[in-house]
C-alpha cells in the first residue's frame, strides 16, 4: 500500500519537523538518491579526487603534516590543491541544495509525485542564484562569527533557510535573504532549536563514519609506539588513513541532505504561520471540488 504524500504546507512543532524529515527521507530515499547521483555524481567524483589529493599533501584536518620527504611543500601546489577542493565543494553544495529543494518543490506541487524534467529545469534556472546565495550567506554568517560569536549564531538561523526561500518562493538572492528575517521574526528560538537538534543528530550519525578513523589511529599508535616518533606525528599517516579520512569527510557532505530537507520543513512551517499559504490552498481546493 502506497503511503499518502506528506503535507509540507502546514504548521509543525519541533518534534514533528524532525520526525517528518526522516519520514520523508525514508519514503523517498530511492528516488531522491537517483536524482542526487545524476546531478551531483560528476562533481562528487571530482570532489573525491580533490579531497584525496588534498589529504595526500597532508593538509586535511586530521593529520595536517607539513613535511614530506624532509622538504616543505611547494606553495603553488598548496594553492592549487586548496582551490580545486574549495571549488569542488562549492559546486557540490550548489547542486545538492538545488536538486534536493527542487525535488521537494516538485513533490509538493504534484501532490507526492516527482517530475524529473521539472527538477532538472529548476536546477538549471537556479544554479547561478544558488551560487550567489550560498556565497553571500556564508560571508554574512562568517562576518558575524568574526565580529562576535553571538551575532554569527543569530545570523546563521535565517541564513540557513534562505536557499529554501530562493527555490520555493521564487525570489531573488537579495530578496530571499531579506525575507528570512521576516519569517523568523517571532520564531527565532524555535527555528534555532530545530536547526541545533538536526545538526546534533547529523553529527552523531556522522560519528559512525568517524569511528574507523579514530580506531585506526589509536591501534596504529598503540601497536607501533616504538616506531612512531612523537616529534613526527606524520608517521601515523599512510594511504589507508587517507582513504578512510576521505570517506569520512565525504559522508559528512552527503549527510547535509538531511539538514536541507529539515530546512524545507522549517520554511513551510514558518510560511504557514505567517501567510497561511497551505490553509488557503486547502480552502481553494475544497471550493474547486464543490463547484465540480
Amino acid at each position: 500500500m502506497t503511503n499518502p504524500p506528506i503535507n509540507f504546507q502546514k504548521e509543525r512543532e519541533l518534534g514533528d519537523i524532525i520526525t517528518d524529515t526522516f519520514k520523508f527521507l525514508r519514503e523517498n530515499y530511492k528516488q531522491l538518491s537517483k536524482i542526487i547521483f545524476k546531478v551531483c555524481g560528476p562533481v562528487f567524483l571530482i570532489l573525491i579526487f580533490a579531497l584525496g589529493y588534498y589529504s595526500y599533501l597532508g593538509l586535511d584536518s586530521f593529520s595536517n603534516p607539513i613535511l614530506t620527504s624532509g622538504e616543505l611543500f611547494d606553495t603553488d601546489t598548496f594553492i592549487f590543491s586548496f582551490f580545486i577542493l574549495a571549488f569542488s565543494v562549492l559546486a557540490f553544495y550548489i547542486l545538492l541544495y538545488t536538486s534536493v529543494l527542487h525535488f521537494i518543490r516538485s513533490y509538493v506541487e504534484n501532490n507526492g509525485e516527482v517530475s524529473e524534467s521539472q527538477i532538472y529545469s529548476g536546477i538549471k534556472s537556479d544554479f547561478g542564484g544558488m551560487l550567489g546565495l550560498l556565497i553571500l550567506t556564508t560571508i554574512i554568517t562568517g562576518v558575524g562569527l568574526v565580529l562576535c560569536i553571538l551575532p554569527g549564531i543569530y545570523l546563521w538561523v535565517p541564513m540557513s533557510i534562505a536557499p529554501a526561500i530562493l527555490v520555493f518562493s521564487r525570489q531573488s538572492v537579495l530578496d530571499s535573504i531579506g525575507h528570512t528575517f521576516t519569517l523568523i521574526k517571532d520564531n527565532w528560538w524555535t527555528t534555532f532549536l530545530c536547526l541545533l537538534v538536526m545538526v546534533i543528530l547529523i553529527y552523531i550519525i556522522g560519528l559512525i563514519f568517524q569511528l574507523p578513523v579514530i580506531f585506526y589511529y589509536f591501534f596504529k599508535a598503540l601497536t607501533a609506539s616504538e616506531e612512531i616518533s612523537m616529534v613526527d606525528p606524520t608517521s601515523l599517516v599512510d594511504w589507508f588513513s587517507i582513504v578512510i579520512n576521505v570517506i569520512s569527510t565525504l559522508a559528512q557532505y552527503i549527510l547535509t541532505t538531511v539538514l536541507i530537507v529539515a530546512t524545507a520543513f522549517i520554511y513551510y512551517n514558518l510560511d504557514e504561520r505567517l501567510n497561511h499559504t497551505g490553509s488557503y490552498k486547502t480552502i481553494s481546493n475544497l471550493g474547486s471540488s464543490d463547484s465540480e
